[in-house]
This record gives C-alpha cells, sequence and structure tokens, in this order.
C-alpha cells in the first residue's frame, strides 16, 4: 500500500481504539484494504454486512444473523431481548466472541440504518462496558455514502423519524457518540482521465456544470447497437429490464443451451446465493465474470466482460474483447462461514457452514445498476431514464473506466443527479475534519493510557461485592456461615485501590502531555512496573486471603445460587487482574495486554471451578447433616410445608455440632420449641442416634430416643460382640435383631475391624458392589459422601462406599 490515505487508516485500525468511516469513491481499494487486515492485524475481529451476498463477498456474516436482530425499525426504547420470532439467547461461544473481539469491521455500511446501528451498540453493551458505546469494541465502517443507501418503507419512517433526523447510519446516537474519524481514500485505481475524474467528482458532490454536462453529453448516443463481440453491456434502472434485455438476446442465439446446477454443501440461505442456482448459456452468449479468479494466473475479475465460444459440462470457455487468450472456466467456491472460537488457540477463527459451487458467470447483456456496485467496465451503456434513488446515476457512471468506453442512451441533465442533502453535508463536515499524523498521534496515546487505565480499574468489582453484602443483610436469618467480615474488608480495600488508581491516571494524564508513547516512555514503564507490584500486593492481601476464608449455607436455593453467582463473578474478575499482574510485571505493550485481554474472557471457562467452601465443610458431621437435610426434606412433602418450617439451616447445623440424643438436648438447639420436638422429635432423635452408633460416636451416655437410661456400656465393647457374633455365622440383619439395634449400626461396628483383617470388605458387600465401586469412585469428583452417593444414582449404600473410599485411600 503505497497511499498514504490507506496507511494512516492501517495507523488508525492496528494502534489506537478509534472507530473510523473509511470511505471513497468506486475503485479506491476499500476490498483490498479490508482483505489485508483480515489477513496481517493482529487485533481480535468480526467481520459483517447488511445483504446476505455482501456478506458472501467481503467474507463475514450477515448483522442480523451474528447480533440476533429483529427486521423491522429497532426503536430506541424497544425491549430487543423481548422481541417475539427470533432469537436473543446468544450461545456461549457468541459470547465469548463479543467478549474478546477487539474490531468489528462493517462492510457496506451506507446500506445499515440508523436504527441497526444502534442496535448493535445495545448488544455489545450488553455483553461488555454497559457505560462504553460500542461496549468498548473499535468499529471500522466501510462503504461509500455516494452509493446504495439504507432501504426505509414508508411505515417504518414513520416509526423511526421521531428518533432520527434520517435514516442514515451517520445519524444513529451511536455514531454521534462515537466520534467516529472519516478517512477518504481518494487515489483511484479504475479511472485514469482527469477529465471523467473531474466530472464523476462534480455528480457525487451534486455540483455538476455546464461543461461536464456537455462533454458526458457528447456520450449520447441513442440508437446505438454494439458489435456483437464489443463487449458492452447495458445498465438499467430495473431488475425486470435487465432479465427481459438477457432472455431475448439469449433466445435470439441458435445454439444449444447448457444447464449449469449450483452445488450446495452445508448451510447456504437463498437469499446469499452470489448467483444463479440453474444457470443456462449457450455458446455466443455475453457474459460477465461475478468472481476474480482464484487461481494465480489473475485471468479474470468480477466483472469482467466476455463471449462464450465453446461450453462442457464442467467448463466454459470465454474470449473476453481486448485478451489474446481464452479463458477456460472452471466452477468456483463461495464459502458461507461462522464465526467460532479454536478450541487451541482461542483465536476467534471462520469455520466453513455452507459453499456454494457454480460457474462465476451470468449473462452479461444488461444488468441493473443495483447490482453493477463494486464492479467495473470497459464499456458499458446507460440506460438512465426512470426514476433514479439517490447516487444512482454516480454509481452508474462511476463503473465505467474512461468516457470513451461509455455510451448514453439519454441525455443526463443536472436534475437527474439525485443526491441527499444530508450525505452532502455529512460529506462536507467530514472532509473539513480528516484527520493527520498530529491526530493520529493523540489516538494512539490516548489508546494506550486507556489500556492502563483498565489494568488497574476495579470498578467492575463493585456490583457483585455490593450484592452479596445485599442478599446476605436480607437474609441473614437464612444464611449461615461466615460472610459479613471477608466481604467489608475485600469492599474496603476496593475502595481504596479505586481511590489510588485514580491518583494513579491522573498523573499518567499529566505525565504523558511531555513524554512519547507510554510503551516507550521509560518514566511511564517504570510507573508502571512499580504499579504493578503495589496493587498485586494489595490484592492479594487483601482480596484474595479474604475469599479464602469466606464460606456459607442456606436452605434456600434461589438465595444459594444468587450468592454463588456473584461470588464467582467476583473470582473470575480477580482472575482476570492477576493473570494481567503476573504478565506486566516487565512493563507495558499493547499487544500483550490485548492477548491477556483476549485470553482473561476464557479464564472462567478453563478453570474448573473449585467447588465453595460451604459451612458444613467445615464441621465434622458432614453426612448426618445429609441425612438430616433428607429427613426434612421427606418429612416436608409428606406434611405439605415448606422445608425450614421443619427446622431452620441455622438449628440443623447446631445439631450437627452438639448432637442431642435426648428430647431434653433437643430442646437447647436454637429454635427447636416443644411443638416441633413433639411433632418431629423422635424421628431426628432416630437418625442422630443411629449415626452415632454407626461411626463409634462417644456419647455422655447411652440412652434410647424414648428417654430410659440403659447402663453405660463402652463402645469398644459394644464394638467387639458385634464382631464375635458375626464370627459365629450370623448375618448382619440377625446380629441386629438379636441386639435390637439398626443394621447400618452392626454394618458400622463389622466396619471398624476391616483395617486389621479380621473381617475382610468382601464379607461386608457384594464382590459386584465392591469392584464397581473401585473402577468407579476414582473418576468422580464430588464434594461429600451424600454428593458421591446422589452421582451414583443411590445405588449404594453409605457405608459400602465409606469402606471402598477408606481401602481406596490407605
Amino acid at each position: 500500500m503505497h497511499n498514504k490515505e490507506l496507511e494512516l487508516a492501517w495507523e488508525f485500525v492496528n494502534k489506537t481504539n478509534r472507530s473510523i468511516f473509511l470511505t471513497g469513491k468506486a475503485g479506491t481499494g476499500k476490498t483490498t484494504f479490508l482483505h489485508r487486515l483480515k489477513m496481517d492485524s493482529l487485533k481480535r475481529m468480526v467481520i459483517v454486512a447488511p445483504t446476505g451476498v455482501a456478506a458472501i463477498n467481503a467474507k463475514g456474516v450477515t448483522i442480523h444473523s451474528f447480533f440476533q436482530m429483529p427486521f423491522g425499525p429497532i426503536l430506541p426504547d424497544t425491549d430487543l431481548n423481548a422481541s417475539k420470532g427470533f432469537n436473543r439467547k446468544f450461545s456461549k461461544t457468541k459470547i465469548e466472541i463479543i467478549k474478546s473481539m477487539d474490531l468489528l469491521i462493517i462492510d457496506e455500511i451506507s446500506m445499515v440504518r440508523a436504527d441497526l446501528l444502534d442496535g448493535i451498540d445495545r448488544t455489545l453493551r450488553r455483553f461488555r462496558s454497559r457505560n462504553k458505546v460500542f461496549g468498548g469494541v473499535q468499529v471500522l465502517m466501510i462503504g461509500d455514502l455516494q452509493q446504495l443507501s439504507p432501504v426505509i418503507k414508508d411505515n417504518e419512517w414513520e416509526l423511526l423519524k421521531s428518533f432520527y433526523k434520517n435514516g442514515f447510519f451517520f445519524s444513529s446516537f451511536a455514531y454521534q457518540e462515537c466520534h467516529a474519524i472519516t478517512i477518504e481514500l481518494k487515489h483511484i485505481y479504475r479511472q485514469e482521465n482527469p477529465k471523467f475524474i473531474e466530472i464523476l467528482n462534480e455528480i457525487r458532490n451534486n455540483v455538476l456544470s455546464e461543461d461536464s454536462t456537455k462533454e458526458l453529453n457528447k456520450r449520447y448516443i441513442p440508437d446505438f447497437i454494439p458489435a456483437s463481440d464489443a463487449g458492452y453491456i447495458s445498465l438499467t434502472t430495473h431488475n425486470n429490464k435487465a432479465e427481459a434485455t438477457n432472455n431475448t438476446e439469449l433466445a435470439k442465439l441458435k445454439t444449444k443451451i447448457h444447464t449449469y446446477k449450483a452445488g450446495l454443501e452445508g448451510t447456504f440461505p437463498e437469499y446469499a446465493y452470489p448467483n444463479k442456482a440453474i444457470l443456462e448459456l449457450k455458446v455466443g452468449a455475453q457474459v460477465m465474470f461475478v468472481k476474480n479468479d482464484s487461481s494465480p494466473d489473475k485471468r479474470y475479475f468480477n466483472g469482467k466482460i466476455g463471449k462464450i465460444i465453446h461450453l462442457e459440462k464442467d467448463e466454459v470457455v470465454v474470449k473476453c474483447p481486448d485478451d489474446d487468450f481464452n479463458i477456460i472456466t472452471t466452477p468456483e467456491v463461495w464459502e458461507n462461514i461462522n464465526y467460532s472460537v479454536d478450541a487451541e488457540t482461542k483465536a476467534i477463527s471462520e469455520e466453513r457452514i455452507g459453499a456454494f459451487t457454480q460457474m462465476p458467470l451470468r449473462l452479461a447483456w444488461a444488468i441493473t445498476i443495483h447490482k453493477s456496485q463494486g464492479l467495473t467496465f470497459e464499456k458499458a451503456i446507460i440506460d438512465a431514464q426512470g426514476a433514479f434513488a439517490h447516487g444512482q446515476t454516480y454509481v452508474a457512471l462511476s463503473r465505467c473506466k474512461s468516457l470513451e468506453g461509455l455510451v448514453l442512451k439519454s441525455k443526463i441533465h443536472s436534475n437527474q443527479i439525485i443526491s441527499d442533502s444530508n450525505v452532502v453535508s455529512f460529506t462536507k463536515d467530514a472532509e473539513q475534519n480528516e484527520p493527520d499524523e498530529s491526530v493520529l498521534e493523540f489516538s494512539q496515546k490516548d489508546f494506550q493510557l486507556d489500556l492502563i487505565f483498565e489494568i488497574f480499574d476495579f470498578y467492575e468489582f463493585l456490583n457483585p461485592v455490593n450484592r452479596v453484602l445485599d442478599i446476605f443483610y436480607k437474609n441473614r436469618t437464612i444464611i449461615e456461615g461466615h460472610i459479613e467480615q471477608p466481604l467489608l474488608s475485600i469492599k474496603n480495600a476496593l475502595v481504596n485501590l479505586l481511590k489510588i488508581s485514580n491518583g494513579f491516571n491522573t498523573q499518567l494524564k499529566q505525565l504523558s502531555k511531555k513524554e512519547d508513547l507510554p510503551e516507550v516512555s521509560e518514566i511511564i514503564q517504570e510507573r508502571f512496573k512499580k504499579a504493578i507490584a503495589y496493587f498485586k500486593i494489595e490484592i492479594e492481601t487483601h482480596i484474595v486471603s479474604s475469599l479464602k476464608i469466606l464460606n456459607f449455607t442456606t436452605d434456600n436455593k434461589a438465595i444459594g445460587a444468587d450468592l454463588s453467582k456473584n461470588l464467582d463473578a467476583i473470582e473470575e474478575l480477580l482472575e482476570a487482574k492477576l493473570l494481567y499482574f503476573n504478565n506486566l510485571a516487565q512493563g507495558f505493550y499493547v499487544n500483550t495486554f490485548l492477548e491477556l485481554r483476549a485470553k482473561a474472557v476464557f479464564i472462567s471457562k478453563e478453570s474448573t471451578k473449585k467447588p465453595r467452601k460451604t459451612v458444613i465443610d467445615g464441621t465434622t458431621n458432614v453426612e448426618l447433616f445429609e441425612r438430616l437435610r433428607i429427613l426434612r426434606n421427606e418429612i416436608a412433602q409428606e406434611n405439605d410445608l415448606i422445608h425450614y418450617q421443619i427446622f431452620a439451616q441455622k438449628a440443623l447445623y447446631e445439631i450437627c455440632e452438639t448432637l442431642p440424643l435426648t428430647k431434653q438436648e433437643l430442646k437447647k438447639v436454637n429454635g427447636m420449641g416443644d411443638v416441633r420436638i413433639k411433632k418431629y422429635g423422635d424421628a431426628i432423635l432416630k437418625v442422630i442416634k443411629d449415626y452415632c452408633d454407626e461411626n463409634g460416636i462417644e456419647t455422655s451416655t447411652d440412652i434410647d430416643i424414648f428417654e430410659t437410661e440403659k447402663p453405660k456400656k463402652k463402645k469398644g465393647d459394644t464394638k467387639k460382640i458385634s464382631l464375635e457374633l458375626f464370627k459365629s455365622g450370623k448375618s448382619i440383619q440377625e446380629i441386629a435383631d438379636e441386639r435390637e439395634l439398626n443394621e447400618n449400626t452392626i454394618f458400622g461396628h463389622l466396619a471398624s475391624f476391616v483395617a486389621s483383617g479380621e473381617v475382610k470388605i468382601t464379607d461386608l458387600m457384594q464382590k459386584e458392589h465392591y469392584n464397581n465401586l473401585l473402577a468407579l469412585i476414582p473418576k468422580i469428583t464430588f464434594e461429600n459422601l451424600s454428593d458421591l452417593k446422589n452421582q451414583l444414582d443411590d445405588i449404594y449404600s453409605y457405608g459400602e462406599l465409606r469402606l471402598v473410599l477408606e481401602h481406596l485411600k490407605s
């Protein structure tokens, strides 16, 4: 790229975060620039376009499919997410792409309506920074306002006109807020004749002079009939006119029709077909190439005209007027892509979801001006009668390489140059504010400072921290654990860090006025490294340590989920900060930071969530906790009550700590009154007693649940009695019956002799169960015994699970 505007555009896209409107007359290299960006830019990008064909040509996707937009007007007060008939539930991959992209490229921006650009802005804010225009994404808009304008039906404009001055993208709220710079590419690669270029500029700016009108109308030849191999194409305003001409001319040929059927693969919607699905051609037909040659020979380009001299089943031979060779044309492939995330590299990658294979040719005695957008013709006949929309005259005339190759079927009058006054004033304004090197340098500095501020910004943490405190204060009666103090410590630390980062930002802003870019300024780099070291120590001392001691448990599932969601959010933000601080200790570099920022989006996905410490994990009697919870749920279901009406989480927690074995002891538990004990006491005490027996837990007295004291006996003796009876050949059930104890209790007694070898594991459980568990348990991640039992579909008893776990440990 040897052209200064293109170089300036390249620098702005790659070294700043400014949004840009890249414009330029037809033939100034906008498409080439887009493909270069795709190949060589380090930014993570997504390319979208307003129509299917434009998206296929730009090798991107449509705006509506990527942003899942409704068709029809999008008013500022429309709730995009409540819209019926289209899906606003974004996939995880789509959200990751949106969160991690640096650059959004919108091709053919002239066709994008103001309300659609605002819809894009709202979607980006939803998944990224709510307070930044386009959610903080840099947007590159490519297009030419003198060409195709947005389609707005009258009834749609009725709805939109109270919000927007006009339908063009530049009247959107987002465009006005993003302070985009306009870069116009001025070097025309298509036309070389200065006189013709001047005429086109006058038309473009709505100031066609009398001299130019005269010069142009010299090309008025009303009854012009081209020679059959001269390669003239007729440009008309309406589709049916072009179709009729092509069909009539094809019918005149006496040669045999050959039909070429497009090959379709995967997903390729009809509205995006880049050519006809069924193409009828004859020898002698005038055709136009509709794609650039994908072979290294580059024998043809999109818009090149020629004549068919031979047809085969899978090739068409075309001769073009100025070539001294024939072009053997074979089918070309157009790909329909979808964006995905590469599993290995985490790069935003293009996934081919469909393909359209067809001869890259179409009949070309005539074409509509609309379809000629982006093409170049050596020779064209322009039929400029009939209504002209904004810019159509310009599009038609600017397709031609020279005045000599142009033939007018009707004279052009300056009143036919319909151009929109909104576009004229926007263009004028853009010309007066063209960016230069100094704007670039200022924008580059701003971009680097913004990135540094982002590294030290802790504002995002406040929302989830306040949310957790809020949930806790409103529900403290049903949340148990150590939650308030660690969170208050985190909040204080955040307030302090926010103060310090604000001071640091102000200091950097002052410094940067005198300094070079932060990346190359020694002073700024020195300050940056010190700040990294300080912030890292602060968050490890005050935030990481507080999160480690935080724990909670609650009966209420919804509240538990809400707490976990917000604590997860804090941990994800924290991991991202630590990622920055650990990897930027040697200094600030834009590309390193952009890579880390993208990586941070995938942190949460990668780090398999460590189960959050719950209060009960701190107690020794996790299994009893689970059994009492199950009992409580069963009683609640039977009596059609809510579980905490049986007894509260606090009480459950206290029971597991104090292990009451009598109704008197149970009464001492917070919230266990006479009525509750009368209704549920027996059942609760039975569960506790069985648990104590099974686990050989020493209790002050061995009392049955009906309060009648029995003589104390030592735990060791009771287990030995069970062992003797087992050795004498009695089954667990028989021993339980004889000793008036629970089967689980006897199982627990015998299990205690496995370690000494007096009892074999397979004496206590089926061999098949034992082998299954040996294979299954190591493959499962579980929080506690109850979780393991649950994951194994409750096939095995607690006793069996505990036995195999002990065995695996030893």
